[in-house]
């Protein structure tokens, strides 16, 4: 564990932050977006992810992807998997970053439950998509 200030690993790890800021700051909306997307397609589309590359945007991670990505990494996702596998999406919010190579596991309980945010911000998935890509962009732009 290192306590100094390494800019150039915190450079690199600075979309970790800008997307934990976005997630706090838009809890009701995600939570809205993924009860929207989950009563649109269950999980036969996968785990919801939030690509930062180019540039910010929602994207399905299909299981096997994502299990493929666990046996090229040495089982390190393993956890991960469980996760996914035990999600209850009318409780909790269970999303993927990705960036900078890298992946993030992004996972929250609102409240209220995410039903009721879908029906209390009161649009569809594809303004809620609209909205939230660009408050994303907007969040990583500024940094």
């Amino acid at each position: 564990m290192m306590f100094g200030n390494n800019q150039s690993e915190s450079r690199e790890n600075l979309w970790r932050g800008q997307l934990d800021r976005f997630v706090k700051e838009n809890q009701q909306e995600l939570a809205a977006l993924a009860w929207g997307l989950w009563l649109a397609n269950g999980d036969t589309q996968g785990t919801i992810g939030i690509d930062l590359q180019p540039t910010p945007h929602f994207v399905y991670c299909p299981q096997e992807a994502v299990e493929k990505l666990n046996m090229n990494v040495e089982n390190r996702l393993q956890e991960i998997l469980g996760i996914i596998e035990h999600h209850q999406p009318e409780v909790e919010v269970l999303m993927i970053g990705i960036g900078k190579g890298e992946i993030k596991l992004i996972q929250f309980t609102p409240e209220p439950a995410p039903p009721v945010c879908f029906e209390q911000v009161g649009q569809d998935v594809d303004g809620l998509l609209d909205l939230l890509e660009q408050r994303l962009d907007q969040a990583i732009a500024l940094g």
